[in-house]
Order: C-alpha cells, then structure tokens, then sequence
C-alpha cells in the first residue's frame, strides 16, 4: 500500500445526477473528454464547432496517462464530500476504449465521462448502504481543484475517516433551500422534538404574530419560533452544511434579541444537514450559555402509487 499512489476524481455528480450510483454499480471511476475533443471540437445545438482545448483538459488527460494498476482513487463529490476509496484493477487509455456512462445527446454526440478505470471499492471502511457517502472532517485539507489531482494525505487515514459513522450523510437526502427546512420544522415541530408546538403560548402571542420568520427589533429575522412541553420559547436556525463557530454566535443574537422583547430566556436549536460529528471547537463553543443544541437532521422520502 506504501508504494500505492493516491489520487482523486472528481464526480461530477451536480452536472450528472446519478453519477454516483453508475460509479458504483460499474465498478469504475470515468473522465469526460470524448475523442472528438481531442481532435479540437465540440458540438453546439448539434451542430460542429471548433474549440481550443482548456487547461483542465491538459492536465487531466496528462494524470490519467500516469495512473497506474493498485493506485488508489478517491471519489469527490460536491460539498466536500466523498464517495470511496477504490484500488484501480485496470484503466482505458485511448480512444478506441471510450465507454460512456452518461447517454448521448445533440451536443454530446459520443456521450460523456467514457475514459473508464476500474477499480474495486473499498466496501470494508465505509458505509454499507450505497445511498450514504462521507463528509471530510471541518479542518480536513481540501482535495484540490481539478478532474483529477495526486492527494498527499495517507491511504489509512482516509479509510478511517470513512469507517466512521459520524461521519456519514446522504447522499441526495438535504433539503434543497433552508427555507424548505424550516417551514417543515414549522408544520411539523414534533419531529424535531417531541412536544414542540408551533404556536407560542399566550403571553408571548401577545409580541409575537409569525412563528416563521419571525422579525426582532435589530431586524434580524429567526427561521422559526416554537414553544416546548415547559412553555419555553425555542428559536430554531436551519443550515444546510455542517454549523460553524459564526452559525453558534448567530444564533446566541437571535436569543439576546428576543429576551431583549419577551423578558424571557429562549432555547436556541441549531438543525443542519451535514455529518453527525461537528468540528470539536463548533462543539464546544455550543456547550457555552446559554447553550445552543445542535442536531442533524436526515431526510427520507416515500413513494407509493395512486389508487
């Protein structure tokens, strides 16, 4: 393994939905660049255009030709997320291998992300379920822009973020706006904790109209406003990636402000999308009064057919 080679790929799953789950099921990590752009065009409304090939062209299609049988490749996903870590079993080089995983179009005549290395991923350090990727630590070294880049971060390491629970999240499982977010916590607070209303009680009623979006005199505006079985205002922030130190000290405004109108303490509840396990200073500093709960959320959706 010491011998072995890290590199990353980046999955263009936000241009690909699904991309992911083809990577997976192929057993392969792929690039784009069909043949004709290697022969200087592109197509356009499918119609042929000339084109001058780009920088990351260059530089991907050069560490392509350099990876080798038992390298390792780390799969990037959008959000500083990964997929697996995989051990290349073999590799396509020339045009005449070119497969492509995402179907052709007008102005994708040859299709897409067809330069295939195959690689067995690591089942063992990471989740079972194919739906769960990973989130990098907060502090974690950026892997780098790019399709394709040589990581100097250790094999083990890696694997031993990605055995770690904590650090799982869904794949396509997050709300696509905060908003979406909150206004379920609003319809539904029960979820969030149990014996959580959506109406204050009646002395706070009297100051408070909205329980989404609620606006303070400062003009800052709380995500939603809710009471507990105790008849304790709770002020909920919604965040779609893991909290950071400013979202604590954001919400810990929102419970000045509104002592500052009720005369009464609040309970602050940070929810957000992001792994389980938070940054230890996010961590810590939540723990400071008054105390800021933070809780990820998961999202799971259901179908059934019409009858």
């Amino acid at each position: 393994m010491n011998s072995s080679v890290l590199w990353k790929i980046t999955c263009m799953e936000d241009e690909w939905p699904g991309l992911w789950r083809l990577w997976l099921k192929h057993q392969c990590a792929t690039i784009g660049y069909p043949p004709y752009e290697r022969r200087g065009f592109h197509f356009q409304g499918g119609k042929r255009t000339d084109k001058s090939r780009s920088g990351d062209w260059v530089r991907a299609t050069s560490a392509f030709q350099k990876i080798k049988v038992s390298d390792f490749i780390l799969a990037a996903l959008p959000g500083r997320r990964i997929g697996r870590l995989g051990q290349v079993t073999s590799l396509n080089v020339d045009d005449g291998q070119w497969e492509p995983l995402v179907d052709p179009t007008l102005d994708e005549p040859e299709g897409q992300m067809g330069r295939r290395i195959l690689v067995r991923w690591d089942l063992e350090h990471s989740p079972d379920d194919p739906n769960l990727v990973v989130q990098l630590p907060a502090g974690a070294a950026p892997l780098g822009r790019g399709t394709i880049n040589q990581l100097g971060k250790s094999i083990r390491w890696f694997q031993g973020v990605m055995a770690d629970p904590a650090n799982w999240v869904g794949l396509l499982t997050r709300f696509g706006y905060e908003r979406a977010l909150s206004d379920y916590i609003a319809l539904h607070p029960e979820k969030l904790e149990d014996g959580l209303q959506a109406q204050p009680n009646k002395r706070l009623q009297e100051k408070v109209l909205r329980v989404r979006e609620k606006v303070l005199g400062d003009r800052s505006r709380l995500d939603v406003l809710l009471r507990d079985r105790k008849d304790k205002p709770v002020i909920v922030e919604c965040k779609q990636d893991s909290p950071t130190i400013a979202d604590v000290a954001q919400l810990r405004r929102y419970l000045r402000g509104l002592k500052k109108e009720i005369d009464e303490q609040a309970r602050g509840i940070l929810v957000h999308g992001g792994a389980r396990r938070i940054d230890r200073k996010v961590w810590h500093q939540s723990r400071k009064r008054p105390r800021v709960e933070v809780i990820q959320y998961k999202l799971d959706v259901d179908f059934a057919p019409s009858c």
